[in-house]
């Protein structure tokens, strides 16, 4: 494959370079949020949405009878890298997550209602496959829904808990997976739903992470859901939870805020001295930025894997392919090699940085301004979110070797 863009992919970054130099603002962009930059969490973060819609780049890669232009998945990677490396707020979940799926199986009504407002930045969603007993192996969800009838609709009854769901505080719907069918497989009883996270029966209740930052508990108590907003077919919804969870496993966790890290930690290696000595100087220093730097070209070659072999599966489909199944093994060996490399990069920063990189985040005279300590926490979550490390080298290991699960 060719690792090098095209003069035409080049151009759309340099202009979508220019855009954001045009809009840039310290309320939209800030790269001390980590991965949780890509969060649309503000008002100002919703209006600079709203932005790139008018820009029709939020539907760069879908058909154009839902609105979308679609272009190759290569403009999307690099919209997302973009707006990533300076903190900004990302495409992934409503774009990518629900747009993408709802537009393989949704029906007609659900399409014609959240795809505009998908596009035009008007909706914001949060996302509910974690429950206190079913973290990475989401099919062990617990969420009951019984089929029920409301004033003469027909519908499901929600009762049950979530939790880590990020958005659930700001977002207007929930893309959530309940049990439907107890007596199923534990692959084949689930059934995703819309649900307006105002509804009166739903009580969300924050968590606040070791990276400063909010999730949620969410709890469901006899919440009705008509029967329209079940996505697809009833029993179907973890094949559709797993595909959505191959581009969350890519979107989610971008290269772009790895580089800057990677960039912020050689410029104070450089510039930084021990013992009235530089420190670029030391063999030991020198031989970790070197493998350092040689690992994050290995997680960019890993990603632009992924981004080709999506966009042949977005070709095929739009040519009548049935199926529409984002490439799985690409998509973990991605996000475990670039989670788990962060984390080795956040421990790399705090060697390096010595007693003063535990000091806080914007502390101006800690090294590295504290990047060191942010990323120390927050990279540790990353390894989580999407997945767990040890689920990514199961599917790895099952899809791409074919060994046994063990688990």
């Amino acid at each position: 494959m060719d690792f090098e863009f095209s003069e035409e992919q080049q151009t759309f970054a340099k202009d979508v370079e220019a855009f954001l130099d045009a809009h840039d603002d310290p309320e939209v962009f800030d790269v001390t949020r980590e991965n949780m930059a890509q969060i649309v969490d503000t008002p100002e973060r919703r209006a600079f949405m709203g932005k790139l819609a008018k820009k029709n780049w939020l539907g760069i890669t879908w058909p154009t009878e839902y609105g979308g232009t679609e272009g190759d998945g290569v403009y999307e990677y690099l919209l997302n890298e973009q707006l990533a490396g300076r903190g900004g707020p990302q495409i992934g979940k409503g774009i990518g997550i629900i747009g993408k799926t709802l537009i393989a199986h949704g029906s007609d009504k659900l399409k014609a209602e959240f795809l505009p407002q998908i596009l035009n930045a008007e909706v914001e969603f949060a996302v509910g496959y974690s429950e206190p007993d079913a973290g990475s192996d989401a099919a062990a969800m617990k969420l009951k829904a019984e089929p029920t009838t409301v004033d003469g609709v027909e519908g499901w009854m929600l009762n049950g808990q979530k939790t880590w769901t990020t958005s659930a505080h700001f977002a207007d719907w929930y893309w959530v997976g309940a049990r439907t069918n107890p007596d199923a497989p534990k692959w084949n009883g689930i059934t995703l739903f819309l649900v307006p996270m105002n509804h009166e029966n739903i009580t969300i209740t924050g968590i606040w992470t070791m990276g400063d930052e909010r999730t949620n508990e969410v709890f469901f108590d006899d919440v009705f859901v008509p029967g329209d907003y079940a996505v697809g077919e009833i029993d179907k919804g973890f094949q559709y939870i797993s595909q959505a969870l191959d581009l969350e496993r890519f979107t989610m966790f971008t290269y772009a805020p790895i580089k800057q890290r990677l960039d912020v930690l050689t410029e104070y290696v450089q510039e930084a001295t021990r013992d009235g000595e530089p420190l670029i100087d030391d063999e030991v220093t020198r031989a970790k930025m070197a493998h350092l730097h040689t690992e994050a070209a290995v997680a960019r070659a890993i990603g632009l894997k992924f981004v080709a072999a999506a966009v042949k599966v977005e070709k095929a489909h739009r040519e009548g392919a049935t199926e529409f199944q984002p490439p799985t093994v690409e998509a973990s060996e991605y996000k475990l090699f670039t989670t788990e490399y962060s984390k080795r990069l956040a421990d790399a920063s705090m060697d390096l940085g010595a007693p003063g990189s535990q000091l806080r985040v914007k502390t101006a005279e800690a090294p590295m301004a504290g990047r060191a300590e942010s990323t120390y926490r927050y990279t540790v979550i990353d390894t989580i979110g999407g997945g767990a490390s040890e689920v990514q080298r199961n599917i790895i290991a099952r899809r791409g070797l074919g060994l046994p699960r063990n688990f």
